[in-house]
């Protein structure tokens, strides 16, 4: 073998090895565990990742800078919080049901690319319009179809980690990175071109999406489901998954507080999210040191998601939870106070523990105790409760208080934090009592 070969050779071999580091557990075995023939767990990892990067090239400009642009398109504060809010309630029906009829057809792929292709159509369509209704309805479908791909791309990347033994915080952090890619290169853009600039920076993230959907892993499909998850919850390859099975799944009490702990915990970022950015340039905060805070709060949070592994063998869900409720009512108790740049860098680092580590302890929650072929349901609702209602009552309170309260809006987010907690302390004094998650056993029929 030639010189070339074998630097081509030790090349691939070092690229591949840079990839399991990245995507895999630590010590993951490279063979496949229970996937599809021909399909690997690098293989595996390395798509999902890449779509978790594709997917948030558009939160990295959506969430921080769209109120801009829509402030900047003539919306008032009470229209720009109707419009960011009302897809939270809508989700209500919307995620819970397109994840409903992906998992009962087991086309989780379809699915996703069909909703990219929508948010190129959407974000396209919101370019060309003006006046608060016409952008109500685009930028509402906009926002309900890149949404709704989150908890679908959840149940992709948790079959990784059954199947293949994937890392699920490596896979996800790669679009925290992104995340934070797109704010950098999107505010040092807006401070050339101008704030018009970012609805097409969104429309860039969306066609990129589509592309990473199209590379997505092939579905497994029903075939897949006679396999027993993290834990032992069985899907038994003939079970059908019905309406019965999704409400005796909601109607369990800790199902049902896990979603409140987390929900409320996600929606105290309400303010944060709709006003964040256009409260700190009206404090004289630059377009460029508005994008160096976000990405400072998704590097923390891309930290915690590199050391995933190593925090859920020490911490338990309920633990992660907790932490994420507490440190949640400290930080925008905090923020109230209008604290200068040095203080706001310091409590963007807490990022990864009110976002990061509340999110986390849900993921774990319902890939060890609701059954497989409800995963993406109960992924679905969790997302409807924390980015849906929660998040859609706490966007509206904002809106409602903001332009009396300004930055003092954010102790109601210290309080919607608090009630997290509550919920929290809940859940674990329910995990000593004899209560379990998971439907009884029927020999995996439905």
């Amino acid at each position: 073998m030639g010189r070339f070969p074998r630097a081509v050779v030790a090349a691939g071999g070092q690229l591949r090895a840079f990839a399991a580091a990245h995507f895999l557990r630590p010590g993951a075995d490279m063979g496949m565990k229970n996937g599809q023939p021909g399909l690997g767990p690098l293989n595996y990892g390395v798509r999902v990742g890449g779509f978790f990067g594709a997917l948030f090239l558009i939160y990295g400009v959506h969430l921080p800078f769209l109120p801009l642009w829509l402030e900047w398109r003539g919306l008032t504060a009470a229209e720009i919080s109707i419009l960011v809010a009302l897809p939270y309630f809508l989700r209500i029906a919307v995620s819970p049901t397109a994840a409903f009829f992906a998992d009962r057809s087991g086309r989780h792929r379809h699915f996703i690319i069909a909703l990219a292709l929508v948010t190129v159509a959407m974000s396209a369509l919101l370019s060309q319009l003006h006046g608060f209704h016409a952008m109500l309805v685009v930028a509402v479908g906009l926002s309900l179809a890149m949404t709704t791909i989150m908890p679908l791309t959840e149940v992709v990347a948790v079959s990784g980690v059954r199947n293949y033994g994937c890392d699920y915080g490596r896979m996800r952090l790669w679009g925290s990175l992104t995340f934070i890619v797109a704010s950098s290169v999107s505010a040092w853009l807006i401070g050339q071109y101008g704030i018009g600039i970012v609805i097409w920076l969104v429309l860039v993230g969306c066609v990129v999406t589509v592309v990473a959907a199209v590379l997505l892993p092939p579905d497994a499909g029903r075939h897949a489901g006679a396999q027993v998850g993290e834990g032992g919850a069985r899907a038994g390859s003939d079970a059908v998954l019905d309406i019965a099975a999704v409400l005796g799944l909601i109607r369990t009490p800790v199902f049902v507080l896990v979603l409140i702990a987390c929900g409320t915990v996600q929606a105290a970022h309400a303010t944060y999210y709709a006003f964040g950015s256009i409260h700190w340039s009206r404090q004289g905060i630059s377009a460029e040191a508005i994008g160096l805070l976000w990405a400072i709060g998704v590097i923390a949070e891309i930290a915690l998601f590199a050391w995933s592994g190593a925090v859920y063998r020490r911490f338990s869900a309920v633990a992660l939870m907790m932490a994420g409720a507490a440190t949640s009512v400290l930080r925008w108790g905090v923020m109230a106070f209008d604290p200068g740049l040095g203080v706001l860098l310091v409590l963007q680092l807490t990022h990864a523990l009110t976002f990061g580590a509340s999110h986390l302890a849900a993921i774990r929650y319902i890939s060890e105790s609701v059954e497989v072929r409800l995963s993406g349901t109960a992924q679905a609702l969790y997302a409807t409760i924390a980015m849906g209602v929660a998040m859609g009552a706490a966007t509206l309170l904002s809106g409602t208080y903001y332009p009396q309260m300004a930055g003092g809006t954010y102790l109601l987010m210290a309080g919607v934090a608090g009630l997290g907690l509550a919920a929290g302390i809940a859940v674990q004094w329910l995990q000593r009592q004899p209560v379990s998650m998971r439907e009884p056993e029927t020999g995996g029929e439905g």
